[in-house]
């Protein structure tokens, strides 16, 4: 299991969510609209800062998955412009169901 979170654009949620709905096996996803602080673009002086909103993008998929979810969140959210964000992959060593106290990738 991979755990992919995205920090976009909060523009493009709405882009990112349509696209990863054509895949309907996908578990779901989580948005969140977030506040940072993030690094400047400003030539070869030193780095400028600045805070930030952004939406951040959570999902728990199967490994087969992942590659597909990166991807697709990568088309829907870029710009072109500083900004379009990132994008993490974590493995995910144990997933439980609250209700059930199931365990394991079935669980999505």
């Amino acid at each position: 299991m991979r755990e992919i979170k995205a920090i976009i654009r909060r523009e493009r949620v709405a882009d990112v969510v349509s696209a990863l709905h054509e895949r309907p096996d996908l578990p779901g996803v989580t948005i969140s609209f977030v506040e940072g602080v993030g690094r400047r673009p400003r030539g070869a002086g030193p780095a400028e800062f600045g805070e930030v909103q952004m939406a951040k993008v959570e999902t728990v998929v199967s490994a087969e998955l992942a590659s597909w979810v990166v991807d697709t969140i990568r088309r829907a959210a870029f710009t072109g412009r500083a900004g379009d964000g990132k994008i993490f992959v974590v493995r995910v060593e144990q997933a439980v169901q609250i209700r059930s106290g199931e365990e394991g990738p079935q669980v999505l």
